[in-house]
């Protein structure tokens, strides 16, 4: 695993919803008592692996992070202030990416979400455009128009927080901008909101 089993359990990346959809049956490890499912921490793991590998093949200037939750914001501009990919936080407006005669219109090659239901606008024009997305999916979440699903809780504070932080530092790996763990010196807090 990219990180002990420990620090993902502690930020609750592995603890979903009491709602399934179909398409995330295959990403549930368990579920409990109360009713909650349990994200397997494998799966997980490997799609943080697959993401970074994916973000690594793209120019950073034509990556856009989308994040309209609030807990979302501070980790979407951490990652990006340390990688160079491009945050759109807050209300995501139509038409920002398939419009040309919008003043803040963006060309993307390729689309990061937080949420592929409360960012649904964000890969509806995605899927319109054929570009690939990238969405951080909870046991809720509806994987269609979703290229690579990363299995996990996207609704916690520190769950993003750990994820944009492991995002980063595994991106900046790959790229070769740092050698190993030590020399990533940020720490998970620092992404929190």
């Amino acid at each position: 695993m990219l990180i002990e089993q420990e620090a993902y359990l502690s930020a609750g990346v592995h603890i979903g919803t009491r709602m399934k959809s179909g398409g995330m049956k295959d990403y549930i490890y368990r579920t409990r008592e109360d009713g909650l499912h349990v994200i397997d921490l494998k799966k997980l793991d490997e799609r943080v692996l697959a993401t970074v590998k994916l973000l690594s093949r793209y120019d950073p200037k034509t990556v856009f992070i989308v994040g309209s939750k609030a807990n979302a914001k501070e980790p979407i501009l951490k990652f990006c202030e340390l990688t160079g990919f491009q945050p759109l936080v807050g209300r995501f407006t139509p038409g920002r990416f398939t419009n040309p005669l919008r003043e803040d219109f963006c060309e993307p090659k390729l689309v990061f979400v937080v949420d592929p239901g409360v960012d649904r606008q964000a890969v509806l024009e995605a899927f319109q455009l054929n570009l690939p997305v990238i969405a951080l999916c909870d046991t809720n979440n509806s994987p269609r128009f979703v290229d690579l699903v990363v299995p996990t809780n996207n609704k916690g504070r520190k769950a993003l927080a750990l994820l944009f932080w492991l995002f980063s530092r595994e991106y900046l790996k790959v790229t070769g901008k740092i050698a190993s763990d030590d020399q990533f010196t940020q720490k998970p807090e620092e992404f929190e909101a």
